[in-house]
């Protein structure tokens, strides 16, 4: 009961407290804990028994005492204060503000958990969102509403591409409000500072929300940092028209603070010790993503996940993939190369690009040229394959030509500059300009129509 404070704990293991239970605790709520020395600190119910309620502890739990320690049920879930002055501030991963600046003057506060979406109400993501990198928006395009995760690997520039897109996308032909929400969960000091100081020299702060979960806070610390930051970004999509864009990093870190807290609690594991209820959890965070009718708004979710081992076929990557509207796949290959981004041509998918692409949304050819880059470089793997056998000398002279395709498409088409923004017409040209290396009669998945109309001679 609030405002009532309960002595003694009955046992503290690591971040875990277990309580006696009160009458009607919930799930989720948030309790008050006074060690021995009168110090504060706040908790989250993750389970409840007939007789006890355990609690995760935000923070360190030296200093509680069996005896002397009292706890206070708040009667409330994790709540984010939300309000006009959101945007350009920097939060932890609980949502308190670390910029220096005091908390947003406002009276409304959100439960981070959110409410279910009722799939009624969804309306289908249509918009392309422009992030000026040929590799996505040429060949698995980003469309409003969508969930596009990027799978990487350690050592690859996940963290460059996604301040690339958050400095760069822009939805076509439209002046609509465009803001960032970025959630950092596990991270090192460096990649924060990275992040802040990318913002700051871009001049984007002021559209960004940042939460910040770094590497030494409490684990359960990362499991409330996505729900805050969607939080925020519904709070700014549904209820002031914004179109936010949500990048959150690192999934896996945010999993493998799931897997802790699972193996804490002695749940039964699943594959390779994360909890059974990992897809759901997963989904629990992705699915806040959408457009909703009545409401001008919308979010768009970008989550990296780091692979381990660079294994697509791990469960992170792998249940994401199922979630989420495809993949945007960065190989270890291309960026031992020095090639920048480093997106892997075939793996990389996007579900929802068929629907946002094409005449009236960026250019009538682009679902053609899209569709026969990719089976160009499709054939261009298996013929380096066939030469790493027999020999480059033994090709066809049209093998030879599509080496010399595959060559142009990764230096042209998929390299481009850190910071060089392309339109999806010079996109589209340079796909163009690298299928130039094949004869015309290989392009068998462009129409004749466009073929006479794009393809000029130089």
């Amino acid at each position: 009961m609030k405002g009532i404070e309960y002595k003694g704990v009955n046992s503290v293991d690591g971040p875990i407290i277990v309580v006696k239970r009160s009458e009607n605790v919930f799930y989720g709520e948030i309790v008050a804990i006074r060690d021995r020395y009168g110090e504060k600190r706040t908790g989250r119910i993750i389970d409840i028994s007939e007789e006890v309620a355990i609690v995760q502890v935000f923070g360190t739990t030296t200093g509680i005492d069996l005896d002397d320690s009292s706890i206070e049920f708040l009667e409330s879930p994790m709540e984010l204060r939300v309000g006009e002055g959101l945007l350009g501030r920097i939060f932890n991963g609980l949502g308190k503000p670390i910029d220096g600046y005091p908390e947003i003057i406002s009276s409304k506060k959100v439960n981070v958990n959110g409410y279910p979406i009722n799939p009624y109400a969804r309306i289908y993501p249509r918009d392309f969102i422009q992030t000026g990198i040929s590799s996505i928006d040429g060949m698995n395009t980003l469309i409003r509403g969508q969930k596009l995760p990027i799978f990487s690997g350690n050592g690859l520039p996940h963290n460059r591409l996604a301040a690339q897109i958050i400095r760069q996308a822009k939805i076509l032909n439209s002046d609509e409000n465009f803001v960032m929400v970025f959630a950092g969960m596990g991270i090192k000091y460096d990649v924060a500072e990275f992040f802040k100081n990318t913002f700051e020299k871009s001049g984007v702060l002021s559209k960004v929300v940042m939460f910040q979960s770094l590497a030494d806070a409490p684990s359960i610390e990362r499991i409330i940092t996505p729900r805050c930051a969607l939080t925020a970004a519904e709070y700014l999509a549904y209820e002031k028209g914004m179109h936010v864009l949500v990048v959150m990093t690192d999934m896996t870190n945010y999993c493998e603070a799931l897997r802790e807290i699972s193996t804490t609690r002695g749940e039964v594991p699943g594959r390779k010790g994360y909890p059974g209820y990992l897809y759901s959890d997963l989904a629990e965070i992705y699915e806040r993503a959408g457009k909703i009718k009545g409401s001008n708004g919308s979010i768009t979710q970008i989550p990296i996940l780091t692979m381990p081992n660079d294994d697509i076929s791990h469960p992170i990557p792998d249940l994401t993939g199922y979630i989420t509207e495809g993949q945007i796949v960065l190989d270890r290959e291309l960026s031992q190369k020095g090639m920048y981004p480093p997106v892997a041509g075939l793996p990389s998918l996007s579900r929802l690009m068929k629907d946002g692409i094409g005449k009236g949304m960026t250019r009538e050819d682009h679902k053609d040229v899209s569709s026969q880059l990719f089976a160009a470089y499709s054939k261009v793997k298996s013929i380096r394959n066939l030469a790493s056998i027999i020999g480059e000398e033994e090709l066809s002279p049209l093998d030879k030509q599509y080496l010399k395709f595959g060559e142009r498409f990764e230096k042209e088409f998929l390299s481009q500059g850190e910071y060089e923004n392309r339109s999806i017409e010079e996109t589209l040209t340079i796909g163009w300009k690298v299928l130039k290396e094949l004869p015309k009669s290989e392009l068998y998945r462009i129409s004749p129509d466009y073929i006479e109309k794009y393809w000029t001679e130089e």
